[in-house]
């Protein structure tokens, strides 16, 4: 039953800018993004409408805690949002639009696909909101009591539950097809969604999927290596070569004392001084996350730094390079991104790092770090190292130091981790998951292409892989700027929809 959440008005989601850890630091990154594309594209969105009908509609589901456990009457209340200008009767095609490791907005259906699929298509657009993210906070805090409920595999019930009280609640036809969309995490959990429940959920697409879990994620910043080299997207040789001597040159202060660790922190607008090995670490963390952001969300709206303006400040004004240095660019980038995303100064400090995750008060963690951060170290792992020869940068952080935060926050080992993501792969199948009817698209600029699935499996599992798209490119809202391979493959993912909602009319 949909029901209103009383205590909205408690729950503040307070901004964690100062956090320091290279995901943190991307997921900073991602939300800034992503808010700057909602907000835009919901402005357009009702901007084209014919008054407030046309608007968003928000409603909340009252759902299990733990749906694994009859006997447990806890509930928790869940936010979806509805977009149905387009619906074609109850006939119409509904398309899921899941939510993942943060929260969702009224833009979650208003543009972007899969409401730019929806005109054409006659369909139904709904978005779920992840519990333990944005408002679909269960009461009574974040503490490992509680966070025992936070999973896909409970995110996966919540969907199964919703998708049949939202056919109730929105009059759904039983002959209704079910399409899931879902990008990143929730492109996993997409594809997961038409494994686990195929009578419910017609097929999916599933784009940035990283579908099988690692605990040492060293291709990330292979990929990154190599995306900085393209020269369709504005990299070279020699922008590599600049970007390793610039990570050369920073690794050279830290290691020459205090005097030169105290130049360091100035010229880069560190937020405390550099003594400290851990926060050495996580200082040089933070700057490769800087380029893997520019890397993993090249030519998106809303992204401080693309790989060309990188490269540009790397390599320098070509008429005047005397006077640049390839660490003086990573200076002006780090700046860049800064000031873009409305912080003071560059945080690195690993105690103050473990002090926020471990806080469990959900006005505190309204964004989500410490949820995902529990779910890197209960299912996924996904820690982005530079260990291997082939990697540019710094190999610090090391990956037992990144394991160290599960530990430190949670008490969960590094041996109970790799555990985990040996258990996630097994359960889900990893890179071969044998779900049916299931669209898995990506970029070959995206760092995380290479724990999805980019060669067919099969008919009935189909690939895209899109030429110079990063990171849930094919998702984001419609671009007069968007290259022909993007608009090509958007095209194809259409394409791919028809034929099948042709198939299903006629069985």
């Amino acid at each position: 039953m949909a029901v209103k959440a009383p205590w909205l008005g408690f729950l503040l989601l307070v901004s964690l800018w100062g956090l320091s850890s290279p995901a943190l630091l991307l997921r900073r990154l991602r939300e800034h993004i992503q808010k700057s594309q909602e907000s835009s594209s919901l402005h357009l969105g009702l901007g084209l409408s014919q008054g407030p009908a046309a608007a968003p509609k928000q409603g909340w589901l009252e759902q299990p805690l733990d749906p694994f456990n009859a006997s447990d009457r806890r509930t928790f209340l869940q936010r979806y949002w509805v977009n149905d200008q387009h619906r074609a009767g109850r006939d119409a095609p509904v398309f899921l639009y899941i939510g993942g490791e943060g929260s969702l907005g009224p833009g979650s259906v208003m543009a972007g696909h899969p409401a730019a699929l929806a005109p054409a298509l006659g369909a139904l657009v709904i978005s779920l909101e992840h519990r333990f993210y944005g408002l679909s906070m269960p009461a009574g805090g974040l503490d490992m009591a509680q966070l025992h409920y936070l999973s896909s595999r409970h995110a996966l019930a919540d969907v199964a539950s919703a998708l049949q009280a939202l056919s109730r609640l929105l009059n759904v036809s039983s002959s209704s097809p079910w399409i899931c969309f879902g990008g990143s995490y929730a492109g996993s959990l997409a594809t997961w969604t038409r494994l686990k429940f195929p009578h419910l959920v017609f097929a999916a697409v599933a784009s940035s999927a990283p579908l099988r879990a690692v605990v040492d994620f060293s291709a990330y910043n292979q990929v990154v290596a190599r995306s900085l080299t393209r020269a369709a997207i504005g990299g070279s040789q020699q922008c590599l070569a600049a970007a390793s001597a610039a990570f050369a040159e920073v690794e050279r202060l830290l290691r020459s004392g205090p005097a030169s660790q105290a130049v360091l922190r100035e010229e880069l607008g560190a937020c405390g001084p550099l003594h400290l090995t851990e926060d050495q670490a996580e200082l040089l963390g933070a700057l490769q996350a800087l380029v893997g952001g520019a890397v993993q969300y090249d030519g998106q709206a809303g992204a401080p730094l693309s790989v060309r303006q990188l490269c540009g400040l790397l390599l320098g004004n070509p008429g005047n390079r005397s006077h640049s240095t390839p660490y003086l660019g990573l200076r002006r980038a780090a700046q860049i991104v800064l000031h873009s995303m409305g912080q003071r100064c560059l945080s690195f400090s690993r105690a103050e790092t473990v002090a926020q995750l471990r806080n469990t008060a959900p006005q505190v963690s309204g964004v989500g770090d410490r949820q995902w951060l529990y779910q890197t170290c209960t299912e996924f792992g996904f820690y982005v190292t530079c260990e291997s020869p082939q990697c540019p940068f710094t190999q610090l952080p090391a990956l037992p130091f990144q394991l160290e935060l599960c530990e430190q926050v949670f008490g969960i080992s590094a041996a109970s981790v790799a555990q985990a993501v040996a258990q996630t792969n097994s359960y889900y199948g990893g890179q071969t998951p044998g779900a049916t009817q299931v669209l898995f698209v990506n970029g070959d600029t995206d760092p995380w292409h290479v724990l999805s699935v980019t060669q067919n499996l099969g008919l009935s599992e189909p690939v895209l892989l899109i030429p110079s798209a990063s990171h849930c490119l094919d998702m984001a809202p419609m671009r007069p700027s968007d290259s022909p391979s993007l608009c090509l493959g958007r095209q194809k993912i259409f394409q791919q929809l028809q034929v099948w909602l042709k198939e299903i009319k006629k069985s």
